[in-house]
Parts: C-alpha cells; structure tokens; sequence
C-alpha cells in the first residue's frame, strides 16, 4: 500500500502513473519574486505556494496555471487568481527541469503589460550574463 495515495473518495496508485517520480526545481534570480511575494496578502502567498508545487510536481501543467508567452524569447507566466484580484510571475526553463522565476505584478487590464514583459527579458538575459 506504500504506493497508493488516498484522496477522499479517489485512490491514486503511483506507482502507475509514476506521479512521485516528476519533480521540477524551482529557483529565483536574485531577489525579484521574492520581493513581490512578501508584498502580497496571507492569502495571495497561499495561493502562488499552491500554484508554484503545482508547476514543480506536474509533467503537464494547465495553461490555466502556466503560459508561455507568444513573442518573447523563451519566458512563461504563471498565473495566478486569488480572491479578486489576478497575479503574475514571469519565469522560464533553464537546463533539464529548472524553473527560474523572476518578477511578479497584479495585473490590472486584460493584457499583460510591455514594461512588465521587457522587465522580465532584462531580467532574464542578466541572469545569463551573471552565471
């Protein structure tokens, strides 16, 4: 029974689907999520910590919680909705199973804002320069 999980009414047996076996690494540059996280609400926090094991445990992440952005070199968005507002991280894939997540912002219109995506290439060719 080691390899069975039990989930209410559901039963997940692991070893099938190997789900425990997936495992992505999560990393920051610098200081930008960070300082974007400790700036949101109890509730907003427990919600980006559910969505980032959500990205580090899942082969297949929705696109409800995970989007790559069109026209950008190689970022991602998490998404992220809490009470009402709606959140944002900018991330994207470094070698093997390495998430690197970079600035935050709530987003306030229906479009994700230039600056904030300029920002987060800036960021992300720094953390290439700087390694």
């Amino acid at each position: 029974m080691e390899h069975v999980a039990f989930l209410g009414n559901f039963v997940l047996d692991l070893t099938i689907n190997k789900l425990s076996e997936f495992k992505r690494e999560i990393g920051f540059y610098e200081n930008y999520f960070k300082d974007f996280y400790f700036k949101q609400s109890l509730l907003v926090r427990k919600k980006i910590d559910w969505t980032l094991l959500l990205l580090r445990d899942t082969r297949i992440v929705p696109e409800k919680f995970l989007k790559n952005l069109t026209n950008t070199d190689g970022l991602w968005e998490v998404r992220i909705s809490a009470g009402n507002g709606i959140f944002r991280i900018f991330c994207f894939f470094d070698k093997g199973n390495l998430v690197i997540l970079l600035s935050g912002f709530q987003k306030k219109t229906q479009k994700t804002p230039m600056k904030e995506i300029k920002k987060a290439e800036r960021l992300k060719k720094e953390y290439y320069e700087n390694r």
